[in-house]
């Protein structure tokens, strides 16, 4: 799919779809986004070749899995960007990759799949962003796109207060592999941030021709990225800290409770070795054992070893053994 949203010298936004491109040429001082959805690749890059785009960006934005990145060119910036198709408060999530190619007075959006933030640009805020200029319309995506990540990492304090809770009431291994599932997410989300967090520290740190930082609005809109990718960056930080001792308080926990087991064992061993130490010898069928003939030699045995067993409990009982 390919629409467009055209920003007239005289205010006005008119959208529509390939044909608004010559009404802009023609137009000088208008500009222009094109949003190509799902569009094949030759398609794209016929369009893209149209307005003179530099083919190693066009072969980057066709790769897939690229690495978020900025880039600039002689006649436009490329800004490759993971955004967001799906997020739950179980950190499932199907990212996107997307590429803008901004120029002086247009932007072209490339994206495989449906994206919520350009879905609500075009419906409502994307006109008098563009009249303003085109980066304005590239960074409000990028931060509102953020904003979908950081309204489901919100809602898994939650679900990790939930977990918390449930672990230490009845901890068990379900547990534990939910835990190290959102362990693994966490990674690959911080990974993710961290890219997008280096982007934007870049047009912080660089004057890029087509994100002028002498414009006061476009830093404030640079700033805002950053410090919400910033914001995103350290919860999951933060969460991937606090699985990490959940996992850590867990086996701290089992491994607690192995020592009481293996203690009480071993109190229990240690009672009965005396004891099964005696009856080895008296089971012996050596027939010169003087005490197999003393009348009451069974009792005393018994008594022996009951005195032995109470004697080792007190001894057991007064270390704080049992």
């Amino acid at each position: 799919m390919i629409r467009t949203l055209l920003a007239t010298t005289d205010g006005r936004i008119l959208s529509g779809d390939e044909a608004m491109i010559e009404r802009w040429r023609r137009e000088a001082g208008s500009r222009l986004w094109i949003d190509l959805q799902g569009e094949p690749r030759e398609t794209e890059r016929r369009l893209l070749e149209q307005f003179d785009s530099h083919p190693l960006a066009i072969d980057d934005a066709h790769r897939e899995r690229h690495p978020p990145k900025i880039e600039e060119f002689e006649n436009h910036t490329l800004i490759i960007y993971r955004g967001i198709s799906s997020f739950d408060a179980q950190l499932n999530y199907e990212p996107q990759q997307m590429a803008f190619f901004l120029g002086e007075d247009y932007l072209i959006s490339l994206h495989p799949g449906r994206a919520e933030s350009i879905e609500r640009l075009f419906a409502h805020d994307g006109g008098p962003l563009l009249r303003e200029s085109p980066e304005h319309v590239a960074l409000r995506i990028m931060y509102a796109s953020a904003g979908y990540y950081l309204n489901s990492l919100l809602e898994f304090e939650t679900e990790i207060s939930d977990l918390e809770d449930e672990l230490q009431l009845a901890g068990n291994d379900r547990l534990m592999r939910r835990i190290v599932a959102y362990k693994s997410r966490l990674v690959k989300m911080r990974r993710l941030f961290n890219y997008h967090k280096g982007i934007t520290q870049e047009l912080i740190a660089y004057d890029y021709r087509h994100l002028p930082r002498e414009n006061p609005a476009t830093l404030h809109a640079i700033n805002d990225v950053f410090e919400r990718f910033e914001r995103l960056h350290s919860l999951t930080q933060m969460y991937y800290d606090i699985c990490g001792d959940l996992v850590d308080g867990y086996l701290s926990i089992s491994s607690h409770q192995l020592n009481t087991t293996m203690r009480i064992l071993t109190v229990i061993t240690a009672i009965f070795v005396p004891l099964t130490f005696l009856a080895g010898i008296y089971g012996m069928n050596f027939a010169h054992m003087p005490e197999l003939a003393y009348r009451y030699g069974y009792f005393i045995v018994l008594v022996v070893m009951l005195v032995i067993g109470v004697g080792l409990l007190w001894v057991f009982r007064r270390k704080k053994w049992l």
